[in-house]
């Protein structure tokens, strides 16, 4: 979904709804890898019936990965995409059905964008490759050192499309791995796998709500199952909320903002291909062992994201007491996913006024709140939109519209002052003096002086020497910057110098300027080259984006309302302009059908993707007497509209017009061979089973019977039904199982089978039910007070670990401690074994010289260690210079009069001091505050009470 900052939003406001994964990683024994047993019980103490896979965000990583080196060849990507699969099987362990979902052809509204992300894709390829050529020479010329530049093909991510040759490889490449792990994974041999391929159209995660929506139709549903759907996209979260389930969970990658990449031409940290200068990689230790590997490429974590828990947070902020009509929570949900779409979505721009990052969301909710009582009733209802209700709500958007686009602008030039100072104070800061004369760096085997370097000749003049070069420079470039412009002209006398002319106000220009009088006219004539007094080019505009906002809530509840419809503009209108909209359209037509693949091909690919298409319609993109090469512009403008970084504009493409495209590929269809034809064709989703399931020797007779369309018995699949069909290629038990990968094995001893299958069909007009279902029941809440207090004051956001809220605390006890003190490895820096060593702690070395010189026990005096209590557990072991029993000789008493002092008040001091008996008060000591003893003039704190280490 194109709401880039919903998620980090939604954390930081409500942050119970974040959980660390639990998982179990693989063991090694003697140099080989024991796999995970995923049959055993789930270490997230949570079991999960359903795992459903977005395959897109699975198959990205893996091919073209941000974080380690990528893949050297397609093989390699797919077994990446396995060990991804595997580790996400391994932490959610589902109980019943697995459901694979790769992206299959779009609806058009979503084709726009998919258009948009490939030609950029495309642009800032080729740009990439012609920036880091001029950079190698440049670093060369000047005597840098780079590595040899790898001679490889640059992958095109744009192949990940429905139609090219990889997604068909990849569907092979699926259809083995399952046929493998239910052969010889424990844990899959009682799952129900369903795999959706690219050749089955919807996009991934619509496929999977889809199938949710239909088996909760049907009787034989379990309400109560919990749902595990795994994708980095901000929708799935309102997917999630539309289904309407108790028991829903998403896992997604954790994100790590500010990770360090490697250079693109020096593969170093610490720089971008812009300031890489050459330099040779400095070596850390003495065979360079600890900078070998870069602290990039490690394995990412992930965190599950309990709907659950939002439930109850939303529960809470969206109830409303006295109002006309009965609260229904539910109703409620649906609205506030509605809303939502006004900041952002994949099939609509967001509105001028409404950004997340300032509020959007909490101004909708609580306009809404006032609102409704106005209304007379919800927003939505089973995903149709009330629209008179709607445009109480956009009226007092765009009241409030002038005062928000005011303080936009405050708050960005409040910004952007306080990183000029910071700019400034740095500069200020920065060395004065750079390596000059005999101590400057120079390149290797270009030395003046001949092979070796030449020593040094009165260094503290020449280091004086840079210095006052420096400062003398920097007063002339103070000077020059002053008087000058910010491209080099010189300023007239008498001239006040500009705010923005210098150099760190490199912010784009901004013709529209919402703060200032006369915004709506400067907005509509600038993006859409119109008056803002053609009110019917205005009224088009709002009718277009209302006729959107309806599709995308029936696209969210009920399916894909219409194939063919989009939204025909770049820009959105203002929430001021929505007036009159109760009467405008919003029903679809009926019956539209979704594009073939190489159609959608030829609709979002660039001309440079050309080599994914046949010869023939490939030169539909590149001959200039093409009828439809307008449609595939070599360059185009990138409008930032108020953004700062080129990712975050507007690419300005011409739309597609599907009837010119459908024209012109009418004389090359016949080009096409019977390959191309097959990866043409729209397919069916597969299911498949093991031996040990119930369904197997159904499917097995099916298979010997050669019957077709047979209704699925929910009873032997946990209440799943469905339709069944043949297909010659699919997999029988017996049959050898050819892998499609040449590393990995044929499976020869098969007893897996797959065979078709589709969702239960209902009658057109069919409406879903968005609510509770009958039998379903409330999980247990979860948030406490201290909850509440967190969502409140936006504290930053920190992931829990554990479903469970009453999951005991680590702690180490007596034995764990004796075997710490034998198989600690010796500090011979202290002197001592670690923290049983006789040496006191650092801290106390450090004392005032009023104390006694610290003196080392004799061995002689050692004791056991005490037992801890659980509660001081997390405290550690007691060192030893504290667990000596003062003896009766006086002369070792003056000698460990130290040892006396600070002796903690646990365990082994207080059972020596009643033992022995007190001979005087110990002047000391002193009670905190939590009634602890402890003594003021200690140079380390008291430790923390063990209960904000509670992970409850």
């Amino acid at each position: 979904m194109g709401v880039p900052a919903f998620f980090r939003w939604l954390s930081r406001k409500y942050p119970s709804i974040v959980v660390n994964c639990v998982e179990e990683k693989a063991k090694e024994v003697n140099g080989v890898k024991a796999p995970v047993d995923s049959s055993k019980p789930n270490p997230n103490e949570v079991e999960f019936d359903n795992l459903y896979l977005d395959m897109n965000g699975i198959i990205h990583p893996c091919t073209h990965p941000e974080n380690k080196p990528a893949p050297k060849n397609e093989d390699e990507m797919m077994v990446a995409i396995f060990e991804y699969i595997d580790r996400l099987f391994n932490i959610v362990r589902p109980r019943r059905l697995l459901y694979m979902a790769i992206d299959g052809v779009a609806p058009r509204a979503k084709m726009n964008q998919q258009r948009s992300r490939r030609f950029r894709a495309s642009k800032e390829g080729l740009e990439l490759v012609e920036e880091k050529r001029q950079m190698r020479e440049e670093v060369l010329s000047k005597g840098g050192f780079l590595p040899q530049e790898e001679v490889k093909e640059r992958f095109d991510s744009n192949c990940i499309t429905p139609g090219t040759e990889f997604m068909d490889n990849l569907a092979k490449c699926l259809r083995y791995y399952v046929a493998d792990r239910l052969n010889n994974d424990p844990g899959w041999k009682s799952l129900t796998v369903i795999l959706s391929d690219a050749s089955v159209p919807g996009e991934g995660e619509h496929k999977i709500m889809d199938y949710i929506r239909r088996q909760r139709a049907q009787p034989n549903h379990d309400p109560n199952t919990h749902h595990c759907l795994c994708g980095a996209d901000a929708d799935l979260i309102m997917l999630g909320l539309a289904t309407h389930e108790p028991n829903f969970t998403i896992i997604r990658e954790e994100f790590k903002p500010n990770q360090p990449k490697p250079c693109a031409l020096c593969n170093q940290v610490g720089h971008e291909i812009k300031e890489c200068q050459g330099l040779p990689k400095e070596k850390q230790g003495e065979f360079d062992q600890l900078g070998s590997n870069p602290p990039i490429g490690s394995e990412v974590e992930f965190i599950f994201i309990r709907l659950t828990v939002l439930r109850e947070y939303l529960e809470r902020e969206l109830t409303m007491a006295s109002l006309p009509f009965k609260f229904d929570f539910e109703r409620s949900v649906d609205d506030w996913v509605f809303m939502c779409f006004f900041v952002g979505n994949d099939f609509l721009p967001h509105l001028p006024s409404l950004e997340i990052r300032e509020g959007a969301i909490d101004r909708l909710v609580g306009i809404y709140k006032n609102v409704v009582h106005k209304t007379g009733g919800y927003l939505t209802e089973n995903g149709f939109v009330n629209l008179e209700r709607v445009q109480m709500i956009m009226a007092a958007v765009g009241e409030a519209e002038d005062n928000i686009f005011k303080k936009r602008r405050d708050d960005d030039v409040s910004f952007r002052k306080r990183q000029k100072e910071k700019n400034k104070r740095m500069k200020t800061e920065a060395a004065s003096f750079v390596l000059g004369g005999q101590l400057a760096p120079q390149p290797l085997g270009q030395r003046s002086g001949g092979s070796k370097p030449q020593p040094l000749q009165n260094a503290r003049q020449t280091a004086y020497e840079m210095r006052v070069q420096g400062r003398d420079q920097q007063n002339k470039t103070s000077a020059h910057s002053n008087s000058s412009n910010s491209d080099g002209s010189p300023v007239p006398l008498g001239t006040k110098r500009k705010n923005g002319d210098n150099d760190d106000d490199d912010e784009p220009p901004d013709n529209i300027r919402l703060w200032e009088e006369g915004w709506k006219q400067r907005y509509y004539k600038n993006k859409f080259d119109v008056d803002a007094s053609d009110d019917k080019f205005r009224r088009k505009v709002v009718e277009s984006y209302v006729e959107g906002l309806c599709w995308v809530l029936q696209y969210y509840y009920q399916g894909c309302a219409s194939w063919k419809w989009f939204y025909p503009f770049h820009y959105a209108p203002f929430a001021s302009d929505f007036t009159d909209i109760k009467d405008m359209p919003s029903t679809f037509e009926k019956g539209t059908k979704p594009f073939k693949p190489l159609e959608q091909l030829m609709g979002v690919f660039p001309a440079a993707s050309g080599n994914f298409l046949p010869k023939t319609w490939r030169a539909l993109m590149e001959n200039p007497d093409s009828s439809i090469i307008d449609f595939y512009p070599d360059d185009f403008a990138i409008d930032l509209n108020g953004k700062k970084y080129a990712w975050q504009g507007v690419a300005l493409l011409p739309f597609v017009d599907e009837r010119r495209l459908r024209a012109a590929l009418e004389a090359v269809y016949p080009d096409l061979t019977p390959d191309e034809i097959r990866r043409n064709s729209l397919g069916s989703d597969v299911l498949f089973v093991g031996k040990h399931h119930k369904l197997f020797d159904f499917i097995v007779e099916l298979q010997n019977s050669g019957a077709q369309d047979i209704d699925m018995s929910p009873e032997l699949c946990h209440g799943i039904k469905g339709l069944l069909t043949l297909k010659d290629d699919v997999i029988k038990p017996g049959k050898t199982v050819e892998s499609p990968v040449p590393a990995l094995q044929d499976i020869t001893e098969n007893n897996a089978c797959s065979i078709l299958f589709k969702d239960p069909q209902f009658e057109d007009g069919y409406t879903f039910k968005a609510a509770f279902l009958p039998g379903a029941v409330k999980p247990p809440k979860v948030l406490k007070p201290s909850d509440w207090e967190q969502s409140n004051q936006k504290q930053p956001w920190k992931p829990r670990l554990g479903f469970n809220p009453n999951r005991p605390q680590v702690h180490l006890d007596q034995a764990a401690f004796r075997t710490l003190g034998h198989v600690m490895s010796k500090d011979r820096s202290q002197g001592g074994s670690g923290v049983y060593s006789y040496t006191p702690p650092p801290l106390y070395q450090q004392a005032k010289n009023s104390r006694p010189p610290l003196m080392r026990a004799p061995p002689s005096l050692t004791v056991p260690l005490p037992s801890l209590r659980p509660q001081d557990s997390w405290r550690g072991p007691q060192p030893l210079f504290q667990q000596l029993i003062p003896q009766r000789n006086q002369g070792i008493e003056q000698q460990l009069a130290w040892n006396r002092i600070l002796q903690s008040q646990t365990g082994m001091f207080q059972q020596n001091h009643h033992r022995l008996g007190s001979i005087m008060p110990n002047p000391y000591q002193s009670q905190d505050r939590r009634g602890r003893q402890g003594y003021p003039d200690r140079r380390y704190p008291l430790p923390p009470d063990s209960g904000r280490f509670s992970w409850n």
